[in-house]
């Protein structure tokens, strides 16, 4: 590779870089946030949401049938969309990760609760609920860094770009 052109795409990969340092923890803020509104919006709507026998499930096992089935569905809908709101606005975002603490607390209880229903797949493989709670860890890493923003962390650039 030409010296010119290695310059060239190392100028470019230092722009993008560069960009991705300023909005990179705000896209994923976002896009968390509408994640969690639009699933959380589906559960407003019985049988639309496809984790809704789940939830409701969960929330009967982990409150020992002391919260009917609508109510549950209501207030993780409620829950959902606060948080999605909270991540979407940028506002409050301590209020918010506090209830996405709490709701990613419930979102991961169905590995304990219902181990059997989401791994009962060939040799304990992963059942599409199964898969649909696993994904949520991505969740949980993306709740992390957001975290960290609202007491002021934040992405830096290093002096010198570090080799791959």
């Amino acid at each position: 590779m030409s010296s010119s052109l290695n310059a060239t795409l190392i100028r470019f990969e230092g722009s993008v870089h560069g960009w991705l340092v300023l909005h990179s923890i705000t896209a994923l803020r976002i896009s968390m946030g509408a994640v969690f509104v639009v699933f959380g919006a589906l559960k407003y709507f019985p049988g639309v949401s496809p984790a809704q026998d789940l939830t409701v499930t969960t929330i009967d096992l982990i409150t020992f049938g002391l919260v009917p089935a609508t109510p549950a569905l209501i207030l993780t809908a409620t829950l959902e969309c606060l948080i999605g709101l909270g991540l979407l606005v940028g506002r409050g975002l301590r209020t918010t990760v506090y209830l996405l603490a709490v709701q990613l607390l419930g979102i991961l209880s169905p590995l304990l609760v219902l181990p059997d229903r989401l791994f009962s797949g060939p040799h304990h493989a992963p059942t599409l609920e199964g898969q649909y709670v696993l994904k949520d860890l991505i969740l949980v890493a993306a709740a992390m860094v957001i975290a960290t923003r609202f007491r002021g962390a934040r992405i830096t650039t290093s002096p010198d770009p570090v080799s791959p």
